[in-house]
């Protein structure tokens, strides 16, 4: 899948495709009946047979230096931790809930990239952080009732932002497809282990309902696997400005299908949009600010 076959117009749309479809994985963690556990370890099953079927395929190497593989395994296990709690966030709540609380993760990188990195804290990413801190606000204060949701939805958010954070170091040295491999192979790995040690792996029947099945394929094989080597595919020819703008329509697409798909079950307070409208207005704006600052 060569970003360089097509133009800048194409890949442009590719990216809004692969954004959408990224938006989409909330409408089938909530269509699946089974929980967020078992949801995210037939995921990542089927999106790591599908890359490595992909890469055979491909005739790409998968070789890579000891220190390399025990940092993506080891990445592996955020991820996990982030998918698991981004579709349980689903299952207590809403879908729109889960995707505008997934938003704040431009205050967590904010937070967590000069720390790991360091470097100082900016004075927009303290003023982004406190506009987005100010809508998560108004969104508990309005919809207590899915106050679950909201912090579980914070948590994935957080532990996107941390495994993201690592992975902008990792990338310097390794194919980002590569990387994505090897966490996703290495999630499978963590989640199984732990399903091991809760005894629900050894009473796992793989007797879902058809609908099951095919919602897991959609999100193993086209919402993982393919999305994930096409976003990858158009950065190298999309500006890092123009990607993470695309990419902000995430939740924006999310919540849309949601209406589409649910009805009124997504219909939310006044008070909540008005938060999503700040949080979303940080994370629009705060792209737009840095390319200002850098040009400036």
């Amino acid at each position: 899948m060569s970003a360089k076959a097509v133009n800048p117009g194409k890949n442009l749309l590719i990216l809004h495709l692969t954004v959408f479809i990224w938006g989409f994985t909330g409408i089938l963690g909530a269509l699946i009946s089974i929980n967020a556990v078992q949801l995210v370890w037939y995921r990542v099953l089927i999106a790591s047979i599908t890359l490595f079927v992909y890469f055979k395929f491909s005739k790409t190497s998968l070789k890579v230096e000891k220190r390399q593989f025990l940092a993506f395994f080891f990445t592996g296990s955020i991820v996990a931790l982030h998918w698991i709690l981004f579709f349980q966030a689903i299952k207590v709540s809403t879908v729109s809930v889960t995707l505008v609380c997934l938003s704040s993760f431009t205050l967590f990188t904010a937070i967590l990239e000069p720390l790991i990195k360091k470097q100082k804290l900016q004075t927009a990413d303290i003023i982004v952080g406190l506009m987005i801190i100010f809508g998560i606000y108004l969104i508990f204060k309005f919809e207590s009732r899915y106050t679950s949701g909201i912090i579980l939805g914070l948590s994935a958010a957080l532990a996107s932002s941390l495994f993201a954070t690592i992975n902008s170091v990792l990338v310097q040295k390794s194919n980002p497809v590569i990387i994505g491999f090897y966490e996703i192979t290495a999630a499978f790995f963590w989640i199984t282990l732990y399903r091991l040690f809760d005894g629900s792996l050894l009473l796992e029947r793989f007797s879902l309902s058809t609908s099951d099945w095919l919602y897991l394929m959609l999100l193993g094989t086209i919402c993982t696997a393919l999305a994930y080597v096409a976003g990858v595919a158009v950065m190298r020819t999309l500006s890092a400005f123009r990607v993470a703008l695309v990419t902000n329509l995430e939740p924006v697409y999310g919540i849309l299908l949601a209406f589409i798909f649910f009805g009124t079950k997504e219909a939310m307070s006044i008070g909540f949009y008005l938060g999503a409208v700040i949080i979303l207005a940080a994370v629009f704006l705060y792209p737009r600010y840095k390319k200002y600052k850098k040009h400036d």
